[in-house]
């Protein structure tokens, strides 16, 4: 069904999608994001020295955290029991900033693109959140789901990964 809005119908109302027919299958979401800082934020956060406490840490929990809820934001997901979600946050000396993935898998009827793609973004969030007070010109960008996998449109890989 490539090129069909799957949560829209015939005369333009939103619904959620009945996936209650689809197989089961093992389904893999990646997402990613950046944070762009000063080259000095950059090193207070590498040195833990926020006042706000761990940003790193506290940006992983944010991102799984929010996986978990993406149903309650997005208004037409379907609530998951996910199987895993990783949140990994690594420094950029070239951004300056912080890139920022998140890998989200389930076992069942629909993907984990949005989950992945919440997990990254909250995650970003919380790290501008917890530095603003020194760098309020940080920009997150890049937002973008890297890979997919499971169900029945399979495998998908943005172009060079």
């Amino acid at each position: 069904m490539a090129g069909v809005l799957t949560h829209i119908g015939a005369s333009g109302e939103a619904h959620m999608v009945d996936v209650g027919a689809k197989d089961e299958t093992q389904r893999v979401a990646v997402a990613e994001g950046f944070v762009v800082m000063k080259p000095e934020t950059l090193a207070m956060i590498r040195e833990g020295n926020a006042k706000k406490g761990d940003v790193l840490a506290t940006a992983r929990i944010a991102g799984i955290m929010a996986a978990k809820k993406t149903h309650d934001l997005i208004p037409l997901c379907h609530p998951l029991m996910l199987n895993k979600v990783a949140v990994e946050i690594e420094p950029d000396e070239a951004l300056p900033g912080l890139h920022v993935t998140a890998t989200v898998a389930v076992s069942g009827r629909t993907g984990v693109e949005m989950e992945a793609l919440t997990a990254a973004s909250v995650a970003c969030l919380t790290i501008y959140d917890m530095a603003k007070a020194v760098d309020r010109g940080m920009t997150i960008t890049g937002i973008r789901v890297l890979e997919k996998s499971g169900g029945k449109s399979g495998d998908w890989r943005v172009a060079g990964r």
